[in-house]
């Protein structure tokens, strides 16, 4: 049996999905279900674009991760798990919670509700991301990690897809109801699977826990490597981010429907990045991350370009043709994406060391997050002043300060994925 498939079989590789799927749910629910439903309620796009700045807690999350490195707040659950079933507890009633709501006359109270719910996904993906890393061995970081990101995306369809389609046929305090129940499945793995061992040993001191993991990062590559490392995990997917951040306002301004959306679009774009994941995952085995992170970045900013052409088109009434032309760039971009995510996530989990896992990766994945949070917030603003042709070449220059930021962290001769690179 090959070693990537015999590494696919595993119980660790079934452990990904669930992580993936519970941490991906709430995630989509603030990128494509919140941003439709306000736009259902007459919200304007600026207001809606705004609306990514309750994603904040993403881009924060390092300044509480280390009570996560050195706390368990449930001690019959241990210090990962207790943190997980927290977090996923917390989402269920907060997205529950959230269709009773009328953005028209609840409009403040949904501000702080959304931007709860997103304090407690980030929460959540602390205590997940470093579960994760310290179950899986360096061996299997990257088939690992590209299970996860697939799983991320499949629970995009349950509130990009699944959701939408509800809402053509039920009232939102149902649809947000249906859509709450999805975390059940991660609660039950929470509640199932073991607490990993600390291999590298649990903070003994809170202050430990807090300047040890940044001190540790920089003497390990000296301040201006590490530097270059945080610049490229803040615009290795600054242009692929941006480009998806109106992505349902934009099919709607196009001319499809709600449902045309969630049964054609979404899917187009699940499919080819779950492929695109599962590819990226079996050809680091023979690549190696660093070169996965040049061929994968290269197939991901170029098709951007896809959007662009289907902005030019422009808006018209759906036919045959312009439902496969979605799909086409969508799925292509999708595929990119997929490709890129997985490297990109594997990059990040390799960079980390055992002894500060949660705090580490929190730091990584806040800064890839930054994108989507601060600039993001914009987006609505550039596509008034630019209109989506313009917004969407922007998108396709914004991706490539991280290719060349590979030459200094990854560079394409150096094919040894060593842990804690």
């Amino acid at each position: 049996m090959p070693a990537w498939l015999s590494a696919m079989l595993n119980r660790r590789m079934l452990i990904c999905i669930f992580t993936g799927f519970a941490s991906g749910l709430p995630l989509y629910l603030l990128l494509n279900l919140v941003p439709a439903w306000l736009k259902t309620e007459g919200l304007s796009l600026r207001a809606i674009g705004a609306f990514a700045l309750i994603q904040f807690p993403y881009t924060w999350k390092f300044l509480w991760a280390p009570l996560l490195d050195r706390y368990g707040i449930l001690p019959w659950l241990g210090r990962r798990r207790s943190w997980m079933f927290v977090s996923q507890l917390g989402l269920l009633a907060a997205i529950a919670w959230l269709g009773h709501l009328s953005p028209r006359d609840d409009l403040p109270l949904i501000v702080v509700l959304t931007a709860v719910l997103a304090f407690l996904s980030a929460t959540q993906d602390i205590a997940l991301d470093a579960f994760r890393r310290e179950i899986l061995p360096d061996a299997e970081l990257g088939l690992g990690n590209a299970i996860h990101v697939n799983a991320y995306r499949i629970a995009g369809l349950v509130p990009g897809s699944l959701a939408l389609i509800l809402a053509d046929h039920l009232p939102w305090s149902q649809v947000f109801l249906i859509t709450a129940a999805f975390m059940v499945p991660g609660l039950l793995m929470t509640l199932s699977v073991r607490e990993p061992l600390a291999a590298g040993g649990t903070p003994r001191t809170l202050r430990e826990a807090v300047v040890e993991p940044f001190r540790e990062f920089f003497g390990r590559h000296g301040t201006q490597s590490a530097l270059l490392v945080l610049a490229f995990l803040f615009f290795y997917k600054l242009g692929d981010s941006l480009c998806t951040a109106l992505a349902t306002p934009f099919y709607l301004d196009m001319g499809y429907t709600k449902t045309e959306i969630g049964i054609i679009a979404k899917n187009a774009g699940l499919w080819p990045a779950v492929a695109g994941g599962i590819l990226g995952g079996v050809w680091m085995f023979k690549l190696g991350i660093n070169r996965a992170l040049w061929v994968f970045g290269v197939v991901q900013a170029v098709t951007i370009l896809g959007f662009l052409g289907l902005a030019w088109v422009g808006a018209a009434e759906s036919t045959p043709a312009r439902l496969i032309l979605l799909a086409l760039v969508i799925g292509s971009e999708a595929i990119g994406v997929g490709l890129g995510t997985t490297a990109f996530v594997a990059f990040m989990a390799r960079t980390t060391h055992p002894a500060y896992t949660a705090t580490q990766l929190a730091l990584f994945t806040s800064l890839m997050a930054v994108p989507r949070t601060v600039i993001n917030a914009g987006a609505g603003w550039l596509v008034e002043q630019m209109g989506w042709t313009g917004f969407f070449a922007l998108c396709f220059l914004l991706a490539l300060p991280g290719m060349l930021l590979l030459l200094r962290v990854a560079p394409w001769h150096e094919p040894v994925d060593r842990p804690y690179a």
